[in-house]
């Protein structure tokens, strides 16, 4: 298994603006194709204007799969429903679990 973190940093004030349009427009699309969403969270103390996703995978290949799928989807790729242009920075990493870390 690994996870996905994923951590976008919005322009000053666009975050509040983004995330009940991305909770209603968007977010229902990604939970159709990249599977087990481990949580949503919002920076409250160091850099702020964050949105931090963390995804679950069963191997690369499945988050591949996961990831193309969803970047085939019309719907995603409309270009009317984008919020690129409130980001500012994206982030991703792929998190390897050790031998001790709980079963998600």
């Amino acid at each position: 298994m690994i996870v996905e973190m994923r951590t976008y940093t919005f322009q000053p004030g666009k975050l509040r603006e983004w995330l009940p349009y991305f909770e209603k427009e968007r977010f229902p699309i990604q939970q159709k194709h990249l599977g087990k969403l481990l949580g949503y969270y919002t920076a409250d103390t160091g850099e702020l204007n964050q949105v931090v996703q963390l995804w679950a995978y069963e191997t690369f290949e499945d988050r591949a799969a996961r990831r193309a799928a969803l970047w085939s989807d019309p719907e995603w790729l409309n270009p009317s429903k984008s919020t690129m242009h409130m980001i500012v920075k994206q982030e991703s990493k792929l998190l390897l679990p050790t031998a001790f870390s709980p079963k998600v």
